[in-house]
């Protein structure tokens, strides 16, 4: 806080500098096996026997033992979700017609387990349980008006910080953009790493590379403060143990998760950057998923993060990862155009980057050049 002395001489004036005042997710339980404590969590959100829980799972789940304990009790309802596209307003949208068809009362809360493609779809939910119109009317900074429903976040896959961020990022009818509102955080976290064993090894990657090249982008941007760069470092810094290391597979579960925990903080009050601004275009034109979105084009941004780029490369050569080629080889004027313009369209992501003045260094030829190369 600075003091001023105003020019008359007569009064005193103090100038305040306005720091974001964001929401962190309130309780948080970690450690192996503590999915089983789900239930005891849940009981004191009841209202009563007609307000169901809801439980979103990822239907990687079915016909596996998670399924079974799930702590369903009542008029409870399990509803498994593909995760093989990203995560659209018109599937939220139906997710909470469904429910409210379904039950006349607002749910007792709404629970995600899978990876961030099903927290990103459950934290929408919850909010447009308790919100008019449709989810695409809420993409953008701060527009929601009422608070979610409760509802709770249990990853099963570690890299993406959705657990922890305040957006829930969604394909809507013209672009790819985040609910970030200070409701979308979870009221509560179970982070178990037992559930991210089954993982494929490919997905295990691209998610965590997700977290490291949220950390790069963070650590190098304009936005970078001594909140996000502690978070950030820390979360680089498992990152590395866990790709270029000897960890256990415990050890490696444990670490990545509290890697993604660490990560999502950091772009809490900062941001991420080039790799993500163009990811949401190959993810809104092709659908290609999140974290592999990041990988295609990450490796293709020395100009921009040369250090982080060479890591990946490590990282990549090491766990034996093959990225496809020629991705944008048969893309057609409109879709070049329609990737170019959803991408430009992350402005606070540009900003983050390469500054103020970002649109004098990524013209749209520029950046239609890079998708060129993926």
């Amino acid at each position: 806080m600075n003091i001023e002395r105003q020019p008359t001489k007569t009064k005193w004036h103090q100038t305040v500098t306005k720091f974001r005042n964001f929401p962190m997710v309130p309780r948080v339980v970690f450690g192996p096996g503590s999915f089983d404590q789900l239930g005891d969590i849940l009981m004191p959100q009841r209202r009563h026997a007609e307000a169901p829980v809801i439980f979103l799972v990822d239907d990687f789940f079915e016909g596996k033992g998670l399924l079974n304990r799930i702590p369903a009790i009542f008029d409870d309802q399990i509803i498994l979700i593909s995760a093989e596209e990203e995560p659209k307003t018109i599937q939220v949208d139906a997710l909470v017609a469904q429910i409210r068809k379904s039950f006349g009362a607002t749910p007792s809360g709404i629970v995600g387990i899978g990876g961030g493609t099903v927290m990103d779809l459950a934290k929408a939910v919850a909010i447009m349980l308790n919100n008019e119109g449709t989810s695409a009317d809420y993409q953008g900074w701060d527009l929601v008006n009422r608070p979610a429903v409760y509802h709770i976040g249990v990853p099963t896959l570690s890299g993406t910080g959705s657990e922890v961020s305040r957006t829930t990022v969604l394909n809507g009818p013209h672009r790819k953009l985040g609910i970030n509102s200070d409701f979308t955080v979870f009221d509560q976290v179970v982070l178990d790493p037992d559930l991210t064993r089954d993982a494929p090894k490919e997905q295990w990657f691209f998610t965590g590379m997700d977290c490291y090249i949220h950390c790069v982008e963070s650590l190098s941007g304009t936005y970078l403060n001594a909140f996000s760069q502690s978070y950030g470092e820390k979360a680089m810094e498992l990152c590395e143990e866990v790709f270029l290391g000897n960890l256990n597979a415990a050890e490696q579960r444990e670490k990545l998760m509290m890697a993604s925990w660490h990560g999502g903080m950091s772009i809490a009050y900062s941001q991420v950057g080039v790799a993500h601004a163009i990811s949401y275009g190959l993810s809104y034109v092709l659908g290609v998923r999140h974290g592999l979105g990041n990988c295609l084009v990450f490796r293709h941004l020395e100009e921009y993060y040369p250090k982080g780029v060479a890591t990946f490369m490590k990282m990549q050569e090491k766990h034996g990862i093959v990225l496809p080629e020629g991705v944008c080889s048969s893309l057609s004027d409109q879709e070049l155009e329609a990737m170019v313009q959803v991408s430009l369209g992350m402005e606070p992501l540009w900003e983050n980057a390469l500054g103020p003045d970002w649109k004098a260094v990524m013209t749209p030829d520029k950046l239609a050049g890079l998708f060129a190369r993926i």
